[in-house]
């Protein structure tokens, strides 16, 4: 099964949520009125899509619906799908143009960020990239266990200190591992941090201030891992980790089970960052760079 076949396959409940839901209401043939609009409004924001998402996606159908550019169902899907794939263009692509490229990975407990890091390990190394891991996140010894299970996995170096240590010193040693050995990526796992809790954002601040002491401009790349299935929750959460670290990317994951795929449309308007990995599946191969076309077309198709 090629890439696209299997998105299609994986978004099949966020397809359900919101385009087969919009096909319900709208007979085919219908004539799209100001009702039909309504509809959809209510739809797109019951879906996770947020409602500074739907209403900009609002706003560009009324104008075609006024201006006779959207006559029937069809004209008015057209409309729809380019607005969404509109909505996510920016910038999606990983800035790997530094030698070493360092990458900062945040988020809370549970969204697999662990995972996420041997998963991206695993692709880069495929693409003849040389990569260290830094188990930054020595509140948990499970965690730097773990973290160690996917090096060994994927042929990724990795920089670990003992349990509690220091996350940034483990930050700053990986880093300087990195220059010397003359390492393509480095991948900096860090604690589940809960974002209510205001010290431990601050142990993240120090961390992003200590990587500049080795790299002056690195972080290159600050993801943050977001959970799919918590839906709005997780645009709160990308405000939050955003206000502490700038973040440059959302890796969405748990995309495939899920009928909460519209937060991807949400996070993109709502925090303004864009969407640059997502995961739709348990596979080690399941991490993809995100295209926003193929994401649309998937939806759609």
């Amino acid at each position: 099964m090629g890439f696209f076949d299997k998105l299609k396959e994986k978004l099949i409940k966020t397809k359900q949520n919101i385009i087969e839901k919009i096909e319900a209401v709208i007979p085919v043939g219908a004539k799209i009125d100001e009702s039909t609009i309504e509809e959809i409004e209510e739809i797109l924001i019951s879906s996770d899509v947020g409602v500074k998402a739907t209403e900009e996606i609002i706003g560009v159908l009324r104008k075609k619906v006024r201006e006779n550019g959207i006559k029937d169902f069809s004209a008015l899907k057209l409309a729809l799908k380019e607005e969404l794939i509109n909505l996510l263009k920016n910038n999606n692509s990983l800035n790997l143009s530094n030698t070493p490229s360092v990458i900062l990975v945040v988020g809370v407990n549970g969204v697999g960020k662990t995972t996420t890091i041997g998963k991206l390990g695993y692709k880069f190394i495929n693409e003849g990239k040389s990569v260290v891991f830094a188990a930054s996140d020595t509140f948990r010894a499970a965690a730097i266990e773990q973290l160690e299970i996917w090096a060994k996995k994927v042929g990724a170096d990795i920089i670990k200190h003992k349990s509690g240590a220091d996350p940034a010193a483990v930050a700053f040693d990986a880093l300087e591992h990195a220059k010397a050995k003359n390492k393509d990526i480095v991948i900096i796992d860090t604690a589940g941090r809960l974002h209510t809790k205001a010290h431990l954002m601050e142990e993240l601040k120090k961390i992003d201030r200590v990587i500049k002491k080795s790299i002056p401009d690195a972080p290159h790349e600050t993801l943050l891992i977001l959970d799919a299935t918590t839906g709005q929750n997780a645009v709160r959460q990308a405000s939050l980790f955003n206000e502490a670290v700038k973040l440059t990317g959302v890796v969405v994951t748990k995309l495939d089970g899920t009928a909460k795929g519209g937060i991807v449309f949400s996070i993109k308007k709502e925090i303004g960052i864009p969407i640059k990995l997502i995961g739709i599946g348990e596979g080690v191969d399941d991490l993809k760079e995100f295209n926003p076309t193929e994401f649309v077309n998937a939806l759609f198709d």
